[in-house]
């Protein structure tokens, strides 16, 4: 891991669904329906393709419409009898997700840090607000962000934008933390810094803008961040 040039930001925005919560629970929720648990992650791709296209065409869709939507004609197409209530099973599993094992630890260590910290979600804000409260880190954020507040869907530069205005904070001294290379791609363009948390260590796509940052875990990136010795 290389962050050598990255600096101390002043504000870090994390991107929610899979940085932080931990999704690969659901998998088994598409297994109680009958069908291949490849199919969650699958699900999951779809929707954020769908996401991103309305994006494109200047709408800002609802995250968990789009959600509950894309997952119906899915569990339909599979031959699910009862799509609803596969609907219903997948989705409240969704808003009781746990956090990855590293984000408390690394969490505790930015805020103690005195780095101001933020979320910057695609979906809804109460996500992110039982993932905190859940795991008592609910006193160690600013705020929580959506981009239904804004005008477009990340990777678009007006969701980041409205982030920086939100928290009355440059892009220079803004970090944006995602396991989406995507999320990324976006934030760069934007002018944040960007960190890549990259858990299952795949390699980073070419085509994208590389991190100014790469680790393992968020407790990893927390010591690179405030100069902490690794361990």
């Amino acid at each position: 891991m290389d962050g050598q040039g990255l600096g101390r930001p002043r504000l870090v925005v994390f991107d929610v669904n899979e940085t932080l919560s931990d999704m690969s629970g659901l998998a088994a929720r598409f297994a109680d329906l009958g069908l291949p648990e490849q199919v969650a992650p699958t699900w999951f791709a779809g929707l954020l393709r769908d996401g991103f296209a309305l994006t494109v065409t200047g709408e800002n869709p609802k995250f968990a419409e789009l959600a509950s939507e894309s997952l119906r004609s899915l569990l339909e197409a599979q031959g699910v009898r009862d799509a609803d209530r596969g609907v219903e099973l997948v989705m409240n599993a969704f808003t009781q997700l746990p956090l990855h094992p590293d984000v408390v630890e690394g969490v505790r260590r930015l805020s103690e840090s005195g780095i101001r910290l933020v979320t910057l979600s695609n979906g809804s804000t109460s996500v992110a607000a039982g993932l905190f409260e859940r795991n008592g880190l609910a006193d160690r954020f600013e705020c929580l962000l959506s981009v239904e507040d804004a005008t477009a869907w990340k990777p678009a530069a007006a969701a980041y934008r409205y982030a920086l205005e939100a928290c009355d904070a440059a892009a220079s001294e803004t970090l944006l933390v995602a396991a989406h290379p995507w999320d990324i791609h976006g934030a760069h363009e934007a002018g944040l810094r960007t960190a890549f948390i990259n858990r299952a260590g795949v390699r980073y796509p070419t085509f994208f803008a590389p991190p100014d940052v790469e680790a393992e875990s968020l407790v990893q990136l927390a010591d690179v961040v405030t100069g902490r010795p690794s361990a």
